[in-house]
């Protein structure tokens, strides 16, 4: 199987830029692990692309650490 496309969804792309600056008032460094996770999530489609649940006709991941 090919996965070509990563869509996220505009809500999505708005915790992304909000979610630095919420964590890090939590707690310091949270900001950038927050960051470095979510990275690591998108990242890990290269190799798991395509084996998650199918909603749409997409495949839909969500983030263990930060759901």
């Amino acid at each position: 199987m090919e996965i070509r496309d990563v869509f996220v969804l505009e809500e999505a792309v708005a915790d992304l830029e909000s979610g630095p600056l919420f964590y890090e008032e939590q707690q310091p460094d949270l900001g950038e692990y927050f960051w470095d996770t979510l990275l690591s999530d998108v990242e890990s489609l290269i190799i798991y692309g395509g084996i998650h649940v199918k909603e749409m006709g997409f495949y839909r991941m969500l983030s263990k650490r930060f759901p």
